[in-house]
């Protein structure tokens, strides 16, 4: 791709996505004097961003920074140098210069005081069009027209040509927001080397009977602890039409998702009672009468009642008839079978994308001097709790110096 050669201080820079990274890559480029467009397809930018902020804007992680930047999979030794340099400390100072409040939640997790998203948003949008940024909503890019970005625009088709370009389009979850994938093929004709998307952070369909969908479905199991080869996580998930969502089975998805392409099979674990032992269990059901009905002896010795005893006749046949060992173990220690992940749309978060190779440190494109990518476009995924945005903002942030070293370099070389 052939950018403009432009010899002034400030330079033409397009950056394709209104999400957290590109606005994170612009107040960078516009606090360094370049003359920055956002173009952005939505009526607005950041509806992904928005919609986070609806239950709570989670906007990063309290834990240890050292067991922090671990959390991005295969893909945290690319990942670390844009985190080290915009560490979850970074962000709520970030956030308190935008003059947002913030606190730190039970879990860690670290929220606004106001718990929207908005606000921040509107202070975020405020700064930077006062550093210069322009922001162009509607502006859908349509791929490269030779040298040129091509857009659909309110006014009809549109070329523009820029000394750099960033790339941050999003993944493929949530496409109703913009997060659409429909980049893909121009870039896979350009030769980029894309990883296929798959569903993280999402839920998983299981065989439920009629009559427990149509009694539970809704309905959330509190107080349980779950295990897979991710390890053990306590929280809480809900039962759904299709099978299971929630944070709980989240912080399992992607083991889980891996392990269904790979064999076909996967079992997430259930303890149904994590504060009791599994010998207190076996002792208090072995001094149940057996003239009481199971669902009086069930609730009296393990509590279980409601869902969580459903659940276990659901998934467990002639569970009633089972000595005191074999059902303790089974309240310990419950398989629930899955299906398979329910579909990219639905889920928070995606993983493929770009593949890592194609990009140098900088965050560049190899076969596109000048492109460069953020975000979600690239290959990596990690768990709910303010990582994931932390990424986003940390890879925005990344590409934006990348970009500020390659235009100096550009600029010395043309002259």
């Amino acid at each position: 791709m052939t950018l403009n050669k432009t010899t002034t201080i400030g330079k033409s820079i397009a950056i394709i996505g209104g999400g957290p990274s590109g606005l994170a890559a612009a107040e960078i480029l516009s606090a360094h004097g370049h003359h920055v467009t956002v173009y952005e397809a939505m009526p607005t930018v950041a509806r992904k961003f928005l919609l986070a902020g609806k239950s709570g804007l989670n906007i990063t992680h309290s834990e240890p920074y050292e067991h922090f930047r671990t959390r991005f999979g295969t893909a945290t030794p690319r990942l670390i140098p844009a985190l080290d340099a915009f560490t979850p400390a970074d962000i709520s100072q970030w956030a308190q210069a935008l003059e947002i409040e913030i606190f730190t939640g039970s879990s860690g997790r670290v929220f606004p005081k106001r718990m929207k998203a908005s606000p921040l948003l509107r202070n975020w949008v405020a700064r930077l069009e006062a550093q210069g940024t322009q922001i162009l909503k509607r502006h859908r890019w349509k791929g490269f027209s030779g040298d040129a970005l091509l857009f659909d625009t309110p006014e009809g088709e549109k070329q523009t040509s820029h000394d750099a370009v960033l790339l941050a389009l999003g993944g493929a979850s949530y496409p109703r927001l913009g997060s659409d994938a429909a980049w893909v093929p121009w870039l896979a004709e350009k030769g980029i080397g894309i990883t296929p998307f798959r569903p993280a952070n999402c839920g998983f369909d299981a065989n439920w009977s009629t009559l427990f969908r149509e009694r539970f479905a809704g309905a959330p199991l509190k107080s349980v602890a779950a295990s897979s080869p991710a390890g053990r996580v306590e929280g809480e998930f809900v039962i759904s039409q299709h099978g299971i969502e929630g944070s709980l089975i989240y912080a399992h998805s992607a083991v889980l998702r891996d392990q269904l392409e790979s064999i076909g099979t996967a079992n997430l674990y259930l303890d149904l009672t994590p504060a009791r032992s599994l010998e207190r269990l076996i002792r208090d059901l072995t001094k149940q009468g057996s003239k009481s009905s199971f669902s009086n002896r069930l609730r009296k010795a393990t509590g279980l009642e409601g869902v969580k005893a459903a659940l276990l006749r659901e998934l467990v046949p002639d569970v009633q008839l089972l000595p005191p060992e074999k059902l303790a173990q089974h309240i310990k220690n419950l398989a629930l079978p899955l299906l398979r992940p329910r579909p990219i749309a639905e889920a928070i978060s995606s993983a493929g994308g770009i593949a890592w190779s194609e990009l140098n440190d900088n965050y560049m494109l190899h076969k596109l001097p000048g492109v460069f990518v953020a975000g979600e476009m690239l290959d990596w995924e990690a768990p709910t709790g303010g990582y994931l945005l932390t990424a986003c903002f940390a890879t925005g942030r990344a590409a934006a110096r990348g970009m500020l070293e390659w235009l100096e370099h550009f600029t010395v070389k043309l002259d």
